[in-house]
């Protein structure tokens, strides 16, 4: 027979736990992936063992963590997918992606790069991609999207956004809005007056 906790011991576990997945949140959010997991429990209040004892590897703590934010960013392509109008449907995209990347520079890591181990990042991407391909592409036979307009663009914001430096979080919501609101004015097909250079083709989208 499998041996009981006492109540307030699996408590203290469950409040470590919760303070183990607090801190990483907010570090992952700050410092990117790179952050130490001894950096993490050291936030966390609780010793390098007690964060072991719950999350093995850097990478299933990452799995804990950042799904909340795969979830959040499949919620939004699946809110512009189901917009009538499909330039507010990508308008939509581009503002909410680029404010959860803003301030969260771990979940911008894992759709970045490859992150072995962790959740399926590289199945999500691929399925995040292709539905914003989707709308970009009824966004364009709308005749709101540029037509020149590729799924590479879209990376390439994503790369761009995530380079914003502020002083705080409110200041990098606050310029990631004026910097949506600058990129999606240059996507207009209205705005459209001269080519753009040929497109390029990049890692992440290789694969589609």
């Amino acid at each position: 027979m499998t041996k009981r906790l006492p109540h307030n011991l699996r408590s203290d576990a469950r409040d470590n736990r919760d303070r183990i997945l607090d801190a990483a949140r907010a570090t992952f959010a700050e410092e990117g992936l790179d952050v130490s997991l001894r950096e993490i429990a050291r936030r966390a209040g609780v010793g390098a063992a007690t964060l072991y004892r719950h999350f093995e590897t850097k990478e299933a703590l990452a799995t804990a963590v950042l799904a909340e934010r795969m979830a959040a960013c499949a919620a939004v392509v699946d809110e512009g997918l189901a917009d009538p109008d499909p330039w507010r449907g990508f308008r939509t995209v581009v503002e909410k992606v680029c404010a959860l990347h803003a301030v969260d520079s771990g979940f911008t890591s894992a759709m970045l790069s490859t992150f072995p181990g962790a959740v399926d990042f590289a199945g999500f991407r691929e399925r995040a991609l292709r539905s914003a391909d989707r709308l970009a592409r009824r966004a364009v036979a709308s005749g709101h999207l540029r037509p020149d307009f590729v799924l590479d663009d879209l990376i390439m914001v994503i790369m761009a956004n995530s380079g914003i430096r502020a002083t705080s979080r409110e200041a990098a919501a606050a310029a990631s809005r004026r910097f949506a609101a600058l990129l999606i004015d240059s996507l207009h097909s209205g705005s459209r007056s001269t080519p753009l250079p040929p497109a390029v083709r990049l890692p992440i989208t290789t694969a589609l």
